[in-house]
């Protein structure tokens, strides 16, 4: 820094404060003013200010460095009136944002914490109406065997509502978008999950007839599961689908390895084997749980197959394909159900006794169950879409002991829980270690943390215990 010096009277005592303030270009800019004897000296005045109050370090690097020295009785104040209001206006616009930077914290937290809020709310709500639909899905088919035992028609039929998919998205999309879209334009734009060029006759018949076979392959089989065994062990023996699409997503799609899930495997098929000979070795037992494994497995070959040849897709892609499926069975499978019955395979007569109303129970309960579990995943956490599935095997049992058609054995009983044991094993993260460990770090951090708190605040009791008792003499050896 720079001496300054000035002549003048011997009876006029100055003042010198330094002021180096930063200009637009980065460079340093001093001024100076005459002060007149007795007068403050705003800028020795602001530098004592500053060095004796106890800024923090934030704020002592955000601001000008004033420093405070004395030459002789004799000096400048350096000291821009202009230089004051454009450091005025600086701190104010300053403190200005950082007021405002505090005030957006709590409201970006609030909303974070509302929207949480909101995806739980949400995700109760989707857990409760996912595992009743499946249930009452399950409990009517049941009910209307008893009248009408033929189960390909009933899949056949069920899967035409998936037709009103679409419809119900659309309507969604015309309650609740701000820029509506004609039926048509959205029809287009959700059609790019079969490609660029949108649905073609080509790619319909492509990729909508393996997808078709096995949607109706795995209900028909489940189906055939409930003719057998109880609406408990169906549902539990279903829930193995979960690490069938593991396994081949780790053989066919190279996923990554993980302990945990082949531990959850092993537990799955475990609890397959013990259902298959709880009530000993008959017929009817093991086939039936050989179609739900049939069902289990065909479920998660389809899961796969979409995710290799589509990927993912969104609410809306998934209501058109879902559409598409319904579409595929209502022209293509149609002739099905009609040589069965001519070959007395599913024949009814006559045909007012075709039970309609449980009928279209199924089906709109099947509908909702694939609607719910697809809007789930936007509205709350996909996570507590699989809770909602395997929910509904305790709901199916109680169901089960309110009618009394089921006696829970051992090996039974113990066959269900594994089966869910594995199916919660396989909804960990793949980072599930990683997250462990921090969490347990941070427990053992937040002990110490108290533990050096809980000693600090010792230390300060006894020395305050000691100033009250005087002056404390300690021997010396």
């Amino acid at each position: 820094m720079k001496k300054h010096t000035a002549r003048v009277a011997p009876v006029e005592p100055l003042c010198l404060s330094t002021l180096n303030s930063p200009r637009s270009d980065g460079a340093s800019q001093s001024s100076v003013v005459r002060c007149k004897p007795g007068a403050n000296c705003p800028g020795a005045q602001r530098g004592i200010r500053r060095q004796l109050s106890p800024f923090s370090a934030v704020e002592d690097s955000a601001a000008p460095i004033l420093e405070l020295q004395s030459r002789s009785p004799s000096g400048f104040c350096r000291h821009g009136r202009g230089e004051r209001q454009n450091r005025s206006g600086e701190e104010g616009t300053q403190g200005h944002g950082e007021s405002a930077s505090q005030e957006s914290r709590p409201q970006t937290r609030c909303e974070s914490c509302t929207s949480t809020f909101l995806k739980i709310v949400w995700g109760f709500l989707i857990i409760l109406s996912v595992s009743s639909s499946w249930v009452g899905t399950t409990q009517i088919v049941k009910i209307t065997y008893k009248n009408f035992d033929y189960p390909f028609f009933m899949t056949w039929f069920s899967t035409n509502w998936n037709i009103m998919f679409f419809p119900v998205y659309y309507s969604g999309h015309l309650a609740t978008a701000q820029e509506k879209q004609s039926p048509i334009k959205k029809f287009r734009e959700c059609s790019r999950i079969f490609g660029e060029d949108g649905l073609t006759l080509k790619l319909f018949l492509k990729r909508t007839a393996p997808f078709s076979i096995l949607w109706t392959l795995s209900n028909y089989l489940y189906l055939l599961a409930l003719k057998k065994l109880t609406a408990t062990d169906v549902s539990a023996l279903f829930c193995c689908n979960k690490a069938f699409v593991f396994l081949l997503s780790w053989i066919v799609l190279k996923d990554r390895f993980m302990g945990v899930r082949i531990v959850a495997a092993i537990m799955a098929i475990t609890g397959i084997v013990m259902m298959a000979y709880a009530d000993g070795v008959h017929g009817d037992s093991i086939i039936g749980v050989a179609y739900a494994v049939g069902s289990a497995s065909t479920s998660a070959l389809y899961k796969v197959l979409f995710k290799m040849f589509l990927g993912s897709a969104n609410f809306g892609e998934a209501a058109h394909f879902i559409s598409t499926l319904g579409f595929f069975n209502l022209i293509f499978l149609s002739f099905t159900p009609i040589i069965l019955y001519f070959t007395k395979v599913e024949y009814w007569s006559p045909f007012s006794a075709v039970p309609w109303g449980y009928l279209c129970g199924i089906a709109g309960l099947w509908l909702a169950f694939n609607i719910l579990v697809n809007v789930g995943v936007v509205l709350t956490y996909p996570i507590l879409i699989s809770i909602g599935t395997v929910l509904s095997v305790p709901g199916n049992a109680a169901v089960d002991l309110l009618k009394r058609e089921v006696i829970f054995s051992v090996v039974r009983l113990g066959a269900t829980i594994i089966i869910c044991l594995g199916f919660l094993l396989l909804l960990l993260p793949e980072e599930w270690d990683e997250i462990t460990l921090r969490f347990i770090n941070s427990l053992k951090e937040k002990k110490s943390d108290d533990h050096v708190e809980d000693m600090a605040e010792s230390s300060v009791h006894f020395r305050s215990r000691s100033r009250a008792n005087g002056p404390v003499s300690i021997p010396l050896a």
